[in-house]
């Protein structure tokens, strides 16, 4: 076990003032609430340390995060066989996504500042993972997507109000509302990436641009941090509040269970409004 922490899902590790944690779980790297509760460790682990003055987010395998964990039916129906986030079985309470939206207000509330290396798919709450770190790195391969309309289901992981705080109004109602997925270099031009690279070198260009913040004053750069996203880890949970109750009403209307069923059969959807 290392000074930061022994973790399921991720490995963490440090060098010349860099941390880098990355997500184990390819080629997806489907997340759960065990998943964003090791990261949200990891960075708090981090934050109290010397030896690291930014962090990496990145991910083994194909994608960044491609979504929650919607593969392992143990996992995802309850009693009555309705599909649910994998946290249901952890937390075992009417509302489990609370638990998770918990643990990922926590990633917002950490000191560091952190790049993330997006060199795949951020879908979902993938993407509302990919919308954690300052900066994101990605390439023209890179998909962004915020689906959950697509699912019969409203926005969540806090992207209403970190979403749009990155790409603008028009342009989070125009991913929101029509699912569609952003490449690498749409995701440029909208603000939502910072940096574009070739595939192969999207990690490295992280690493670089975290070891430029790296090379700085780091009680300066964690008070100009904390400055500017003040009040950002408080708009994240009222905008989950808002999220979460939404999404637990929808979870039980007939459209919710064709997006589901139309997502694992690959087809469109066919919704009714009920």
């Amino acid at each position: 076990m290392s000074k930061f922490g022994e973790y399921n899902d991720i490995t963490v590790n440090v060098d010349n003032l860099v941390a880098t944690v990355e997500i184990n779980r390819p080629p997806h790297n489907f997340f759960d609430l065990t998943l964003i509760n090791q990261i949200a460790d990891a960075f708090e682990a981090l934050d109290e340390t010397s030896d690291c003055r930014s962090i990496v987010l990145c991910a083994e395998g194909k994608s960044f995060c491609a979504g929650a964990n919607f593969t392992d039916g143990r996992d995802l129906k309850g009693d009555d066989g309705a599909p649910q986030d994998k946290a249901t079985e952890t937390a075992g309470e009417d509302l489990p996504i609370s638990h998770l939206y918990v643990e990922a207000v926590r990633l917002f509330r950490t000191k560091k500042p952190i790049v993330g290396a997006i060199q795949g798919a951020a879908i979902g709450g993938g993407l509302g993972l990919a919308m954690v770190p300052d900066f994101r790195v990605a390439c023209p391969e890179a998909r962004f997507a915020a689906n959950f309309t697509r699912l019969g289901f409203h926005p969540g992981f806090g992207l209403t109000c970190t979403l749009t705080e990155t790409v603008g109004r028009k342009n989070a109602e125009l991913m929101f509302y029509s699912s569609r997925r952003i490449k690498g270099e749409e995701a440029l031009e909208m603000g939502m990436a910072d940096v574009l690279v070739p595939q192969d070198q999207v990690r490295a260009a992280a690493i670089e641009l975290a070891r430029e913040i790296a090379e700085c004053s780091p009680l300066g750069v964690v008070a100009c941090r904390q400055i500017m996203r003040e009040g950002l880890a408080d708009r994240v949970a009222a905008a989950t509040d808002k999220e979460l109750a939404i999404q637990n009403a929808l979870r039980q209307t007939d459209d919710f269970a064709e997006g589901v069923k139309a997502m694992s059969e690959r087809r469109v959807p066919n919704f009714t409004g009920a």
